[in-house]
């Protein structure tokens, strides 16, 4: 009885010393660990998603020309087209011209306006013949005053008449240059849009023309990989159709934004909804791609070899 007591008083109370202290032990051992799990991954610690396996990324993209290195052409003019003087795949010069638009009626009023030109000039001469003519009488106290002031008027107004006439004549040489569209750039006719015959609205197209030497990549990075894109970092392009071969780019362009995704993914598992960033890539060595043609790339992490 003596020894049970002994017990309840003395062992059961160090007994619950010892466990209490084995429990706080485990506690800090417990958070050591944690502490050590988000210094690894400190991403997944203020996020709570996991951290990017290691590797290059992989990403999808199209072909396509610099700014300004693709444009179509069109007319400012509704009309028939008379002739078209390229084909796709000519090669051509910054204002060539690449289609004429039928325009009999826009010279016909050029003529005239040039007549008009002409008669109002004439008018001009004999107005300044006679305001000269007038001021001599004038200075020798022949006619009064009213008669050169008269003679004055008429010579301003054929003067207006003939900057009318001008500016009439140049509006109607604009219109007549409206029915030749040139090339806005040097490059490769790429489409053609119209034919011989053919009615066009004003603003329609006519062809595109690109130069096929200022070309790059805009690839779609999910933007999961974000991060994970650097500057000037290397990148390989692959395409099918091109087996076992491969380019080299680099990373020339990060937005500073994420977009929806414009290419359909050609993984079903990958979501197609997801927002991209569209990371600009450039060309290091001539390629056989065409524009619009789909890549496969995969971008190396801080500028290093993938």
């Amino acid at each position: 009885m003596k020894w049970t007591r002994l017990a309840v008083r003395i062992v059961f109370p160090l007994l619950g010393i010892v466990l209490l202290a084995a429990f706080v032990w485990q506690s800090r051992q417990a958070g050591r660990v944690a502490s050590a799990t988000l210094a690894a991954r400190p991403e997944a610690g203020r996020s709570g998603a996991a951290a990017r396996p290691a590797g290059p990324v992989r990403a999808e993209g199209r072909l396509g020309a610099y700014p300004g290195a693709q444009v179509t052409a069109g007319t400012d003019l509704a009309g028939t087209i008379a002739r078209v003087l390229v084909r796709e795949k000519d090669r051509v010069r910054r204002g060539q011209v690449l289609a004429v638009i039928e325009s009999a009626e826009q010279r016909a009023a050029l003529g005239e306006a040039r007549a008009r030109v002409t008669e109002a000039e004439a008018d001009l001469r004999l107005a300044e013949v006679e305001m000269h003519r007038w001021r001599a009488l004038r200075e020798s106290n022949l006619v009064a005053e009213e008669s050169l002031d008269r003679a004055v008027r008429d010579r301003d107004a054929a003067q207006a008449r003939v900057d009318l006439a001008r500016a009439a004549a140049q509006r109607h040489e604009a219109i007549v240059s409206k029915t030749r569209i040139v090339s806005p750039i040097d490059g490769v006719v790429i489409d053609r849009v119209v034919e011989p015959g053919q009615a066009v609205t004003e603003g329609a197209a006519i062809a595109t023309v690109a130069d096929l030497s200022r070309t790059r990549i805009e690839a779609e990075v999910d933007e999961f990989d974000a991060g994970a894109i650097q500057l000037d970092a290397d990148v390989i392009v692959t395409a099918e159709g091109y087996a076992n071969r491969s380019w080299r780019g680099r990373v020339e362009e990060i937005p500073d934004a994420v977009v929806g995704r414009r290419l359909k993914p050609q993984d079903p598992g990958r979501p197609a909804d997801t927002r991209v960033l569209l990371v600009k890539i450039a060309l290091l060595e001539p390629t056989p791609l065409k524009l619009g043609q789909r890549v496969e790339l995969e971008i190396g992490e801080n500028g290093s070899t993938p």
